[in-house]
């Protein structure tokens, strides 16, 4: 019977930050040394982040990376290190190398290269063809890269090379089905190899993804020995017992809640965080209407940041009711954020009557109200240019989905926290906000009167969101088996929905997406998300 020791590195490795990432590795791997471990795992391209994307067609960029791993394996001496990164040889793989005793022990590629959702594997790596398995302290362990557990040839390949214990590192990114794919799948491939599996996952927020760590230990009948929590930078400790073919993890951290309200909210307010300090920005702003989106974005943002970094701006006109300016004050003055409130009714009027000869007597419409939206537009960015502060956008995926948004109004913003958030997933966040804020002897982050409220844009006299759309709750259910479920307009009507509310709610999603191709980036959080992932043409005569 051999014992092993071993340590996974569930942290983030920001993409780009080579020198940085192999700075973090050097220190880990001294941690990992120092607690008797005799080997420990890093994540998927843990050199370069993920994804690096065309970065890796720079060869200053390989050769970088290259650089690092040569350094890195100098400083092994008495522990061995499974690094990821991408190797050239030519072609340029997504590889994972095993150093220890001060060398380049031995470098596998990923077999199985995803290219489907948010991955574009193939557009950058040549695929590998064998399963590599290492001796390391008496056990046989098998490597593998993220996709390759997806399928069995690479585990079982391993398997059949004698791996008593297969790793697997992972830059997989989450959304609200992924840890129970996880799980099943690792399941799986436990049962057909009889091997135990260690799954270590990159933790952060890329752009418009972001990782929850989420590290298992399977054993190999199957059965889940450890979950790590979601969105948690963690060195974790486990043992594997070759003989029994079993893990035990030592001392993971326990969430204090996994719902699934409380993981989704912390997939959001990573995003914010990660975004926001990877790019180098001292804070954020942004619209405060006293609606729900803008009541929830900003609980995120001051949870992600701290009150200090956050400046809320209410921006009234002659439709804003009291409500909406009680609301939004109250919970800016209890967060402790900096709050304004800027009247845009002088500046809508200066608009309209410059705009009146060239508008040539025509009756009001949209026009109008979505005027008094790009104001907002306009002064939200020009104190971002004053301040230095990165705009949040608040719409959330169903207005993104209809396109009840307005171009260069409501839409502005670099980063937009609920763009892949329905709007009933809205409201569970914002009474989980408060639920937990009860749980904790603190007051509500979100005032209930603005959750309880009937939505409105506010742009005209009595206007609710229901005078143009179905109730969200029908809506949310029409779209997500629209986009995620990828249904046909029969399909949605045949499950009870009214034919003429799918077809109108199907042509919507159509038409607007010109305007989803100008918003803001934001998390990937559902199975399906507009931008990266959902790549629908503009133009097309499908209907």
């Amino acid at each position: 019977m051999s014992l092993l020791r071993f340590a996974l590195a569930q942290f983030d490795f920001p993409v780009g930050a080579v020198a940085a990432n192999a700075a973090k590795v050097g220190d880990l791997v001294a941690q990992a040394r120092e607690g008797g471990a005799a080997l420990v795992v890093f994540p998927e391209l843990t050199l370069s982040g993920y994804p690096p994307e065309d970065l890796l067609l720079r060869p200053s960029f390989l050769a970088a990376c290259q650089c690092e791993l040569n350094a890195l394996a100098g400083a092994t001496n008495g522990i061995a290190a499974l690094v990821g990164h991408p190797h050239s040889e030519g072609e340029v793989y997504n590889a994972a190398s095993l150093l220890r005793g001060g060398r380049i022990e031995l470098t596998t590629h990923k077999q199985a290269l995803p290219n489907y959702g948010v991955f574009d594997d193939k557009r950058y790596f040549r695929r590998g063809h064998e399963s590599a398995v290492a001796l390391v302290n008496g056990v046989r362990v098998g490597l593998l890269i993220c996709e390759d557990i997806w399928q069995p040839e690479p585990a079982a390949k391993a398997a059949a090379a004698g791996a008593e214990l297969i790793v697997v590192i992972n830059a997989s990114p989450w959304d609200d089905a992924k840890q129970a794919e996880r799980e099943a799948v690792l399941v799986a491939r436990a049962r057909e190899t009889g091997c135990a599996i260690a799954y270590v996952n990159m933790v952060g927020g890329q752009d418009e993804v972001v990782y929850d760590g989420g590290a298992l230990l399977v054993n190999g009948d199957g059965h889940v020995a450890a979950r790590a929590p979601g969105f948690v930078d963690a060195l974790l400790w486990a043992e594997f017992d070759s003989q029994a073919r079993t893990l035990r993890a030592e001392d993971w951290p326990v969430a204090e809640d996994a719902s699934p309200e409380a993981t989704l909210y912390a997939a959001l307010v990573r995003g914010i965080r990660d975004y926001i300090g990877k790019n180098g920005f001292p804070g954020v702003l942004l619209g405060l209407s006293g609606g729900i989106d803008s009541a929830l974005t900003l609980a995120l943002a001051v949870d992600a940041l701290g009150a200090g970094h956050v400046t809320a701006v209410m921006m009234p006109t002659r439709y804003t009711s009291r409500l909406s300016l009680d609301g939004a004050r109250g919970q800016a003055e209890q967060l402790g954020v900096e709050y304004h409130v800027i009247d845009i009714e002088p500046m809508v009027d200066a608009f309209l009557g410059a705009l009146a000869p060239a508008f040539g007597g025509k009756g009001a419409d949209t026009t109008e109200e979505n005027l008094q939206s790009r104001t907002r537009g306009v002064t939200l960015m020009a104190l971002s240019n004053k301040h230095g502060r990165l705009l949040l956008a608040t719409g959330n995926k169903s207005e993104m989905a209809v396109g009840y948004a307005t171009l260069y109004g409501d839409m502005c913003g670099a980063y937009a926290p609920l763009k892949d958030v329905y709007k009933t997933v809205v409201y569970r966040l914002s009474r989980w906000r408060n639920q937990y804020a009860a749980r904790h002897g603190e007051p509500e982050a979100i005032p209930s009167a603005v959750i309880d409220r009937p939505p409105s844009a506010e742009l005209r006299e009595n206007q609710t969101d229901q005078d143009s759309l179905p109730p969200y709750d029908e809506l949310d259910a029409i779209l997500a088996r629209f986009i995620e479920g990828e249904q046909s307009q029969a399909e949605i009507a045949a499950e009870g929905f009214q034919a003429d509310t799918v077809r109108r709610v199907v042509r919507l999603v159509l038409l607007n997406e010109f305007k989803r191709r100008q918003a803001a980036p934001g998390p990937r959080v559902t199975t399906r998300a507009f931008g990266r992932e959902r790549r629908y043409p503009i133009t097309s005569g499908w209907r």
